[in-house]
């Protein structure tokens, strides 16, 4: 018989975010969202790790090289955010310096986007996995070169146990209850959601 499910739910005193890759040069390779969404997406994580006050660690890979710089809004939001620039290291999780930031949080829940999603994401979250983390990939913030090399990374990660998630999913299970903060959750959705912002402005007009 198949074990008991247990529902592993995201814990904002547990969680850390690692924002792998989101670099200039690599963002161009991104087919599988348009520009806009895309990006939006990304900033919207990035507000949420700010909004419940997540420990959040930066990485870029060889940005000298093609790669290219971190994108500028990800250094705007988290100025002494660690900030950890690999050499070369293809996986995250290969760097020292990357691994022992993430193990400065204390967190054991490891909240992961990138580019490109079947290598900078998959990576570290398998290697995450194995190093006895949970793992939520934030799907709608990794980006990849189209849906066929998309889906082959979902499947390998879901397969390993790593959780599939989205970043209005991620900041929903992290509130936990409207009531902690309307007007908050409210904005963050507002900044990020069109049709969001015409439910708060609605709600608002009463």
């Amino acid at each position: 018989m198949a074990a008991p499910f247990t529902y592993r739910r995201l814990d904002k005193a547990n969680a850390a975010v690692l924002l792998v890759d989101h670099q200039s040069g690599l963002c161009n390779l991104v087919g599988d969202f348009s520009p806009d969404d895309f990006k939006n997406n990304v900033i919207a994580l990035a507000a949420s790790a700010r909004y419940f006050k997540l420990p959040t660690i930066l990485t870029t890979s060889f940005e000298n090289g093609p790669n290219g710089p971190l994108l500028p809004e990800l250094r705007e939001m988290f100025p002494d955010a660690p900030y950890i620039a690999r050499p070369g290291n293809i996986n995250a999780w290969d760097n020292e310096d990357f691994v022992r930031a993430v193990e400065a949080t204390g967190r054991k829940q490891l909240i992961i986007a990138g580019v490109v999603t079947e290598v900078c994401v998959a990576f570290p979250a398998l290697s995450a996995l194995e190093a006895g983390y949970e793992v939520f990939v934030v799907a709608d913030a990794s980006g990849t070169f189209n849906k066929t090399t998309r889906d082959a990374a979902w499947s390998r990660m879901e397969a390993a146990g790593v959780q599939l998630m989205t970043w209005f999913g991620v900041a929903c299970e992290l509130h936990r209850d409207w009531r902690n903060d309307v007007e908050g959750l409210g904005r963050l959705f507002s900044n990020h959601l069109p049709a969001y912002r015409n439910l708060i402005t609605s709600y608002n007009a009463k």
